[in-house]
């Protein structure tokens, strides 16, 4: 991948206030692209987009619902690349509230795919999904991207069913715009991240920002622990750091800018030795927030599994050697450093949420 690509392309970036959007942004402002992002608002308070010094991005507020709205801010921005980040991410917020999980994660991005059909400045686009589109079988080993799409939960359906809009788009329309005898050219991929960690994320009912939230409540309560409360310590996920699906993600534009032969359908997930189970994330989380000798609380936890909770799938992986094998991936950071790198950042954040730009731009240019 070559960041100088980007430099001085209009970048349209849904879901740009998230915990994915803004790191991207992050990175796209850093290297000079000209960012506009569409988001409905903040997801979550504390709000690392508010933290991140991203007055560059074109911060535009809007529901991705609205297809009205959303043309119009492709017919005024003209975007190059498209990102469409903006969903409703939350396994256990879909079975409160179905019906809008479907219409934000199905429609919006229905309504995505038609203003990037309608605008002919677009030339490449990624759509975000999830690991959890495939019809989950328990399976130790992972699936790949022709396994069947049948997530269980809202979320995880409603993502499936965004996943097989795309490909009807492509293959009605986007699979025709290839460049050839005048044709517009027009390349447009999936990609289907496993659970991502890292410093910033704020959302409930994930388990790094529990743990996170725990300890912050022990540093301002003055206690010498932290207790962590972890629902299901015994399922396992594919871990990986924030930055190694947004490093696909930028290098499946880049790639399919000139060739339509890279478009596709990716899974961008750990390797083997990453898929961890929640208990042991935690007990990691634990051992590197505790090995350093400062004055913050030490970490615990606990379990407090609901036996009446929704259901969730207990074994999931993913298999991701189609995208190692058409575009050079390679996990650059493991599960031991990635949650070295959350806890760093994390503590920096409790200390003086000032400094996170700075945090923020020393791991980009770590990772990248």
């Amino acid at each position: 991948m070559n960041l100088e690509f980007f430099k001085g392309k209009r970048v349209l970036v849904t879901g740009h206030t998230g915990f994915k959007g803004t790191w991207l942004s992050k990175i796209l402002i850093n290297v000079g692209a000209e960012v506009t992002g569409y988001s409905l608002g903040l997801p979550t308070k504390p709000s690392l987009f508010e933290m991140a010094g991203l007055d560059a991005v074109n911060d535009i507020r809007g529901d991705i619902r609205d297809l009205n709205h959303l043309k119009k801010v492709f017919d005024e921005f003209k975007p190059q690349i498209v990102f469409h980040l903006a969903a409703q991410p939350i396994v256990r917020d879909s079975y409160k509230d179905p019906v809008y999980t479907y219409e934000t994660n199905v429609m919006g991005t229905v309504n995505v795919l038609e203003c990037i059909r309608l605008t002919e400045s677009v030339r490449s686009s990624v759509m975000i999904t999830t690991d959890k589109v495939y019809k989950n079988n328990e399976w130790i080993w992972g699936y790949r991207e022709d396994e069947p799409l049948d997530g269980f939960d809202p979320y995880s359906n409603s993502k499936s069913c965004a996943e097989l809009s795309v490909h009807s788009y492509k293959n009605s329309f986007f699979n025709d715009m290839d460049g050839t005898d005048g044709k517009r050219y027009c390349a447009v991929s999936t990609a289907r991240a496993g659970n991502v960690i890292g410093g910033g994320d704020f959302a409930h009912d994930r388990i790094i920002p529990d743990c996170v939230r725990a300890m912050e409540d022990a540093v301002t309560k003055g206690k010498t622990e932290g207790i962590i409360e972890v629902r299901n310590p015994y399922s396992t996920r594919p871990y990986q750091h924030v930055l190694e699906p947004l490093a696909m993600y930028l290098t499946i534009a880049f790639r399919q800018w000139d060739d339509l032969s890279k478009s596709g359908y990716y899974n961008v997930g750990p390797d083997d030795e990453d898929c961890v189970t929640t208990g042991d994330l935690v007990d990691l989380f634990c051992k590197c927030w505790n090995e350093a000798d400062d004055y913050f609380p030490k970490a615990k936890w606990e379990s407090h599994a609901d036996p009446n909770g929704p259901h969730e799938a207990n074994f999931l992986k993913l298999d991701s050697t189609k995208i190692k094998m058409a575009l050079g991936y390679k996990p650059r950071w493991h599960i031991k450093e990635c949650m070295k790198k959350t806890v760093e950042f994390s503590k920096a954040y409790i200390e003086n949420p000032d400094k996170l730009p700075e945090e923020m731009d020393r791991e980009i240019e770590a990772f990248l």
